[in-house]
Protein backbone atom coordinates (compact mmCIF):
# COMPACT_ATOMS: atom_id res chain seq x y z
CA UNK A 1 0.00 0.00 0.00
CA UNK A 2 1.29 3.45 -0.92
CA UNK A 3 0.07 6.07 1.53
CA UNK A 4 0.54 9.69 0.53
CA UNK A 5 3.78 11.06 1.94
CA UNK A 6 3.86 14.18 4.09
CA UNK A 7 4.81 17.33 2.21
CA UNK A 8 7.18 20.05 3.40
CA UNK A 9 4.39 22.01 5.09
CA UNK A 10 3.34 18.96 7.15
CA UNK A 11 6.95 18.15 7.95
CA UNK A 12 7.79 21.70 9.02
CA UNK A 13 5.00 21.73 11.62
CA UNK A 14 5.73 18.16 12.72
CA UNK A 15 9.33 19.18 13.40
CA UNK A 16 8.28 22.41 15.12
CA UNK A 17 5.94 20.59 17.54
CA UNK A 18 7.94 17.34 17.77
CA UNK A 19 5.16 15.16 16.34
CA UNK A 20 7.08 13.52 13.50
CA UNK A 21 7.35 10.15 15.25
CA UNK A 22 3.67 10.21 16.13
CA UNK A 23 2.69 11.25 12.60
CA UNK A 24 4.77 8.43 11.12
CA UNK A 25 3.15 5.92 13.47
CA UNK A 26 -0.36 7.16 12.65
CA UNK A 27 0.40 6.95 8.94
CA UNK A 28 0.77 3.20 9.46
CA UNK A 29 -2.95 3.08 10.34
CA UNK A 30 -4.09 4.52 7.01
CA UNK A 31 -5.85 1.96 4.84
CA UNK A 32 -6.80 1.84 1.17
CA UNK A 33 -9.83 -0.27 2.04
CA UNK A 34 -12.77 0.04 4.37
CA UNK A 35 -12.11 -1.90 7.55
CA UNK A 36 -14.90 -3.21 9.83
CA UNK A 37 -14.92 -0.28 12.26
CA UNK A 38 -15.01 2.21 9.38
CA UNK A 39 -17.87 0.27 7.76
CA UNK A 40 -19.94 0.56 10.96
CA UNK A 41 -19.37 4.33 11.20
CA UNK A 42 -20.30 4.84 7.54
CA UNK A 43 -23.39 2.64 7.55
CA UNK A 44 -24.79 4.23 10.73
CA UNK A 45 -24.12 7.80 9.61
CA UNK A 46 -26.98 10.23 9.09
CA UNK A 47 -24.61 12.82 7.68
CA UNK A 48 -21.09 13.56 6.50
CA UNK A 49 -19.11 16.51 5.22
CA UNK A 50 -17.90 16.46 1.61
CA UNK A 51 -14.86 18.51 0.55
CA UNK A 52 -14.30 19.32 -3.13
CA UNK A 53 -12.27 21.89 -5.08
CA UNK A 54 -13.46 24.09 -7.90
CA UNK A 55 -11.70 24.79 -11.19
CA UNK A 56 -9.59 27.49 -9.47
CA UNK A 57 -8.40 25.02 -6.85
CA UNK A 58 -10.48 26.71 -4.15
CA UNK A 59 -12.01 24.26 -1.67
CA UNK A 60 -15.58 24.08 -0.48
CA UNK A 61 -17.17 21.81 2.07
CA UNK A 62 -20.79 20.74 2.09
CA UNK A 63 -23.04 18.85 4.45
CA UNK A 64 -24.72 15.72 3.07
CA UNK A 65 -27.51 14.08 5.04
CA UNK A 66 -29.99 11.23 4.85
CA UNK A 67 -31.25 8.22 6.75
CA UNK A 68 -28.73 5.77 8.23
CA UNK A 69 -27.39 3.69 5.36
CA UNK A 70 -27.71 6.46 2.76
CA UNK A 71 -23.96 6.09 2.23
CA UNK A 72 -23.39 2.55 0.97
CA UNK A 73 -20.27 0.50 1.32
CA UNK A 74 -20.43 -1.09 -2.13
CA UNK A 75 -17.25 -3.08 -1.55
CA UNK A 76 -14.14 -2.63 0.55
CA UNK A 77 -12.81 0.08 -1.79
CA UNK A 78 -15.98 1.85 -3.00
CA UNK A 79 -18.68 4.03 -1.44
CA UNK A 80 -21.90 5.29 -3.04
CA UNK A 81 -24.36 7.98 -1.98
CA UNK A 82 -27.29 9.77 -3.62
CA UNK A 83 -27.48 13.38 -4.71
CA UNK A 84 -30.79 14.91 -3.67
CA UNK A 85 -32.40 18.18 -4.71
CA UNK A 86 -30.74 21.17 -3.09
CA UNK A 87 -30.28 24.83 -3.89
CA UNK A 88 -29.64 24.16 -7.58
CA UNK A 89 -26.09 25.52 -7.63
CA UNK A 90 -24.49 22.04 -7.88
CA UNK A 91 -21.39 23.54 -6.32
CA UNK A 92 -19.92 20.33 -4.91
CA UNK A 93 -21.27 18.03 -7.61
CA UNK A 94 -20.19 20.39 -10.39
CA UNK A 95 -16.73 20.49 -8.84
CA UNK A 96 -16.53 16.71 -9.22
CA UNK A 97 -16.89 17.11 -12.98
CA UNK A 98 -13.75 19.29 -12.98
CA UNK A 99 -11.75 17.71 -10.16
CA UNK A 100 -12.90 14.29 -8.93
CA UNK A 101 -10.73 14.24 -5.78
CA UNK A 102 -12.81 14.37 -2.61
CA UNK A 103 -12.47 14.31 1.14
CA UNK A 104 -15.25 12.87 3.29
CA UNK A 105 -15.49 13.45 7.03
CA UNK A 106 -17.85 11.31 9.09
CA UNK A 107 -18.47 12.51 12.65
CA UNK A 108 -20.34 10.41 15.20
CA UNK A 109 -21.28 13.06 17.76
CA UNK A 110 -22.89 10.58 20.16
CA UNK A 111 -20.06 8.05 20.04
CA UNK A 112 -17.25 10.65 19.77
CA UNK A 113 -15.67 9.21 16.62
CA UNK A 114 -14.27 10.72 13.43
CA UNK A 115 -13.48 8.96 10.19
CA UNK A 116 -11.70 10.51 7.22
CA UNK A 117 -11.89 9.20 3.69
CA UNK A 118 -10.02 10.41 0.63
CA UNK A 119 -11.06 9.24 -2.79
CA UNK A 120 -11.84 9.84 -6.42
CA UNK A 121 -15.53 10.43 -7.16
CA UNK A 122 -17.66 10.03 -10.24
CA UNK A 123 -21.27 10.87 -10.98
CA UNK A 124 -23.36 7.95 -12.21
CA UNK A 125 -26.66 9.07 -13.76
CA UNK A 126 -27.84 5.52 -14.55
CA UNK A 127 -26.44 3.69 -11.53
CA UNK A 128 -28.14 0.46 -10.44
CA UNK A 129 -28.55 1.95 -6.92
CA UNK A 130 -30.61 4.89 -8.18
CA UNK A 131 -33.91 3.05 -7.69
CA UNK A 132 -33.08 2.46 -4.02
CA UNK A 133 -33.04 6.18 -3.20
CA UNK A 134 -36.35 8.02 -3.63
CA UNK A 135 -35.95 11.35 -5.46
CA UNK A 136 -32.21 10.86 -6.00
CA UNK A 137 -30.97 12.75 -9.05
CA UNK A 138 -27.92 10.55 -9.50
CA UNK A 139 -25.47 8.43 -7.53
CA UNK A 140 -21.96 9.48 -6.59
CA UNK A 141 -19.46 6.62 -6.38
CA UNK A 142 -16.17 7.16 -4.58
CA UNK A 143 -13.14 4.96 -5.21
CA UNK A 144 -11.27 4.98 -1.92
CA UNK A 145 -7.62 6.03 -1.77
CA UNK A 146 -7.29 6.49 2.02
CA UNK A 147 -9.40 5.63 5.07
CA UNK A 148 -8.44 6.35 8.65
CA UNK A 149 -9.93 7.09 12.03
CA UNK A 150 -9.09 10.54 13.27
CA UNK A 151 -8.53 11.97 16.75
CA UNK A 152 -11.96 12.50 18.37
CA UNK A 153 -10.67 14.64 21.24
CA UNK A 154 -12.54 17.82 20.28
CA UNK A 155 -15.77 16.20 19.10
CA UNK A 156 -18.54 17.76 21.19
CA UNK A 157 -21.26 15.47 22.48
CA UNK A 158 -24.62 15.90 20.76
CA UNK A 159 -27.72 13.77 20.83
CA UNK A 160 -29.85 13.04 17.78
CA UNK A 161 -33.26 14.66 18.16
CA UNK A 162 -35.19 13.93 14.98
CA UNK A 163 -34.61 13.35 11.27
CA UNK A 164 -35.07 16.12 8.76
CA UNK A 165 -38.55 16.14 7.27
CA UNK A 166 -36.92 16.78 3.89
CA UNK A 167 -35.12 13.43 3.59
CA UNK A 168 -36.97 11.69 0.74
CA UNK A 169 -39.02 8.53 1.40
CA UNK A 170 -41.12 6.44 -0.97
CA UNK A 171 -44.15 6.43 1.33
CA UNK A 172 -44.74 10.21 1.43
CA UNK A 173 -44.33 13.39 -0.56
CA UNK A 174 -41.27 15.42 0.40
CA UNK A 175 -42.28 18.95 1.45
CA UNK A 176 -40.75 21.94 -0.31
CA UNK A 177 -38.56 24.06 2.00
CA UNK A 178 -39.92 27.49 2.87
CA UNK A 179 -37.05 29.32 1.22
CA UNK A 180 -38.08 27.86 -2.15
CA UNK A 181 -41.55 29.37 -1.71
CA UNK A 182 -40.31 32.94 -1.41
CA UNK A 183 -41.79 35.42 -3.85
CA UNK A 184 -38.37 36.50 -5.12
CA UNK A 185 -37.45 32.94 -6.22
CA UNK A 186 -40.75 31.77 -7.73
CA UNK A 187 -39.76 32.58 -11.30
CA UNK A 188 -36.35 30.92 -10.87
CA UNK A 189 -37.38 27.47 -9.64
CA UNK A 190 -36.87 24.51 -11.98
CA UNK A 191 -39.84 23.36 -13.98
CA UNK A 192 -41.20 20.02 -12.84
CA UNK A 193 -42.92 17.64 -15.12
Amino acid sequence: MKVHDYHDGNLRLQERFDTRRLADRLKERVSETIFDEARAIIEEARMFFLATCDDRGLPTCSYKGGDPGFVRVVDDATLAFPNYDGNGKYQSMGNLLRNPNVGMLFVDFEGSQRLRIQGVARIEEHDELLSEYPEAQFIVRVDITEVYKNCPRYVHKYRFVEPSEYVPHYDRETPQPAWKSSEELKDSLPRRG
